[in-house]
Order: structure tokens, then sequence, then C-alpha cells
């Protein structure tokens, strides 16, 4: 497994101009492992985007590497890395404490009476999406810790994490003019409980929308 990353050229908008919906990040994304184009075999390949001290960056999971030109195709020259993450993946263990990254599209299902498919719909208040995250951490290998804080008067546990934004970018269909996706990153610590499972959950992701830069979860050591 590789781990890429390149910076976005933003502040360029000749060069960014196609960037304006997931679906043109999604194809840029697939665009950047040409072998997998040309056999018509394409691998599923996680991403997201994140912003960190005002910029804005690519990051993609995968299998084999990227093509590191196409990959700056509307990257900041000079920004492209990749390296190897099975490095990571080999030193993970059960019980062990990371703090850890999620984007994902948090939703639930809809089913009414006499209905034989629910209707997928997305979670709308903080409330609701951190109780989705938290429901769905035993089966993805993990454990999400509470402890009592000081500063809560009430007494009330506090979670170990948080969410730190919330959006809704607009994804182009072939069948519409266009929907809009709910967005949500998730940071904090959490602790592995089965790491078969969580090594699982960090190469294919958590959620919906994978194709369209959600349910990647990226971690690293406990500071």
């Amino acid at each position: 497994m590789y781990l890429s990353r390149v910076e976005i050229d933003s502040n360029n908008r000749a060069k960014t101009r196609d960037l304006t919906h997931l679906g043109a990040y999604h194809n840029w994304v697939e665009q950047s492992f040409p072998a997998e184009v040309e056999a018509g075999e394409r691998q599923r390949h996680l991403w997201r985007i994140d912003q960190l001290s005002g910029k804005r960056y690519l990051l993609i999971l995968s299998e084999e590497k990227p093509d590191a030109t196409k990959l700056a195709m509307y990257g900041v020259q000079g920004t492209v890395m990749t390296k190897s993450y099975d490095h990571l993946l080999d030193t993970l263990q059960d019980g062990q404490r990371l703090q850890f990254r999620l984007t994902a599209n948090p939703t639930h299902t809809i089913t009414k009476p006499g209905e034989r498919q629910g209707r997928v719909v997305p979670h709308i208040t903080i409330a609701q999406q951190r109780q989705w995250l938290i429901a769905r951490a035993e089966k993805s290998g993990f454990e999400l810790m509470q402890s009592v804080s000081a500063e809560n008067p009430d007494g009330q546990p506090v979670w170990s994490f948080d969410i730190v934004g919330r959006e809704w970018p607009t994804l182009h269909r072939r069948t519409d003019r266009g929907v809009r996706l709910s967005r949500v990153t998730f940071e904090g610590l959490l602790q592995i409980s089965d790491v078969a499972t969580f090594k699982e959950t960090l190469i294919k992701g958590i959620g919906r929308e994978k194709a369209f830069g959600m349910g990647l979860m990226t971690v690293i050591p406990e500071a």
C-alpha cells in the first residue's frame, strides 16, 4: 500500500478551473493510475481533501504507486510525495492508541412500511454525526474513549474525538444536474481493539461515497 499527497494549486485558477465538483477530483485520482486505465481494471483508491495551515492537499491511499506526473496535474510543482504505508500497518497492535483523522459521509437508511428498499439520507446534526462514528467504531476494530473533564460542570463524559469540518460539496452525476453530499471530518484519539479488523478499516475505508473522497482514515502515534 502507498500513501500519496500533493498540494492543490488553489491560487492558480486557470490550472484548477476543472476542479469544480467531486467528480472532477475523482477523475484526477483515476487518471493518476494510467496503467489501470489502459488495462480497464481500475482498483479502488481511497482519497480525501485535507486543509492544513491554509493549504489544500489531495491525499490518496492505493495499492500501486500513482504516476507522479499525472498526480501533479493540478498540484503545486514539487509537492508530490509517495511513501509506503505497509510499515505503518505492520507496526499496529491491539491496545495501541493513535491520533486519527477521518473524512466521511455519515448517513442512515429510512424504510417506510411496505417498502422493500429504504432511502439513504445524510445525518444532519453534529450529535447525529458523532453518534454515527461511535456506532461504527467497534465493528471497525477500534474504540473511542470517554473521560470526565473538570471543565464539564454536569459531569457528563467527554469523547476522545471531535468534528473539525462539515461541508456539502457538489457531485455531478450523469443522470441529473448534481447533488450535494455531506462531508464531515473527524479528529481525535482512538484505541485499537481488533488489529486485523482495524487494518482492513484503514485499507478499505468507512461509510459510503468512497469513490468521491469519503471514508479515508489516517493515523499517527499518540503524541
